[in-house]
């Protein structure tokens, strides 16, 4: 959930030019990787783009789990009577999000939900980013959400939490500095939102999985601070199934890179991350929870969601080296792509660009 682009990336990457035999080099060579059957490839919705179902190109690019979002400010403009009823006539199910479900189904994907904003009756008439609402609120939104798509067993508690352009109250803090009492507000507040969706969704459905934490290298709180400050009242971390984490990153994705700086939890930080999870956020029944990668991109040109941007011979080989990562790294459950097309000014970091013709990493994406 991309929706600010400070923090990673101060400075732009040195841009290389290749020549036209180079770059159809480069394309036969990621043609000829062999595709691997390990690992949870995702990506992203929408489902459709200008009226046409885009599951044919998720099913060719081997994607294996399709991602998209439910906003509980949009779909509850008003209180429900009867608030874990998916029919309550105040629940206003988005029927873009209800097709998409229905067609991965179709194509034996997997899908994540996300689960996001706040509606004005339940967090004090705020806006959506404001989580003041009363936890059973939300906990009843989520159990209303399961039963609406009883196919979707994997869920999203909110989107980038640590940033306060998504989540507040939230007051940032500078990498490497222990948490004063406003800055704990907003990690304390989630771990409760979380735990009670978890109790919540898994009352719904045992079967469901729940995916915490949602941070990204770069926000208002550091990964490492936010995890580290993850806890209930009791002192206890919050319940959770996986840790949900957007690796964007400034380097080349290789797990022998050294730390990233700031405490930022870059691709290369993965295997540290995993550690540090397991560390903070294990519990008895979940000593190691696994890594639900939701969001990576790579832009390709200037945009207005990041303050970098490489090659797109560079998105190719970083893409084949983060999903080689993410198959032989066993505590990465998943990685989802985010951004199908490019859709300027806004984001470069697409697979394909605006007019249509597909990017180098588009086959790294489909072999990797």
């Amino acid at each position: 959930m991309r929706e600010s682009s400070e923090g990673i990336g101060r400075r732009r990457l040195a841009r290389t030019v290749l020549t036209p035999v180079a770059l159809c080099v480069l394309g036969c060579w990621l043609a000829s990787q062999p595709a691997s059957a390990r690992g949870l490839k995702g990506i992203w919705g929408p489902g459709v783009r200008n009226g046409v179902s885009l599951f044919p190109t998720y099913r060719e690019l081997g994607v294996q789990l399709y991602e998209d979002k439910l906003e509980w400010n949009l779909i509850a403009r008003r209180r429900p009577r009867h608030s874990r009823n998916p029919n309550d006539p105040a629940y206003k199910w988005p029927p873009e999000v209800t097709r998409a479900v229905a067609e991965a189904k179709s194509y034996g994907m997997p899908v994540a939900l996300m689960l996001i904003g706040a509606p004005r009756w339940a967090n004090g008439n705020k806006p959506p980013k404001w989580a003041t609402f009363r936890r059973p609120d939300f906990a009843d939104f989520a159990v209303a959400a399961s039963r609406r798509y009883p196919s979707v067993h994997l869920w999203m508690i909110w989107g980038e939490p640590s940033r306060s352009k998504n989540f507040r109250p939230l007051t940032p803090a500078f990498a490497y500095v222990k948490l004063r009492h406003n800055q704990l507000i907003a990690p304390h507040l989630y771990s409760k939102i979380l735990d009670s969706a978890y109790g919540a969704l898994k009352s719904a459905d045992p079967a469901n999985l729940i995916i915490g934490g949602m941070t990204d290298p770069a926000a208002s709180i550091t990964p490492q601070q936010w995890i580290e400050n993850m806890r209930l009242p009791d002192g206890r971390p919050p319940r959770l199934d996986m840790y949900g984490h957007n690796p964007f990153s400034i380097r080349a994705p290789d797990l022998s890179n050294p730390p990233s700086i700031n405490q930022q939890f870059d691709f290369s930080d993965l295997r540290r991350l995993s550690e540090f999870v397991a560390k903070n956020l294990g519990r008895p029944a979940n000593p190691e929870p696994k890594l639900f990668l939701s969001e990576w991109t790579i832009p390709t040109a200037q945009d207005q969601e990041f303050n970098y941007h490489v090659e797109q011979r560079v998105q190719a080989l970083w893409i084949t080296d983060g999903l080689r990562i993410a198959r032989e790294l066993p505590s990465v459950y998943a990685l989802g792509w985010i951004h199908l097309y490019d859709e300027l000014p806004q984001q470069a970091g697409g697979l394909i660009k605006a007019d249509g013709t597909k990017k180098l990493g588009y086959f790294a994406w489909k072999k990797g």
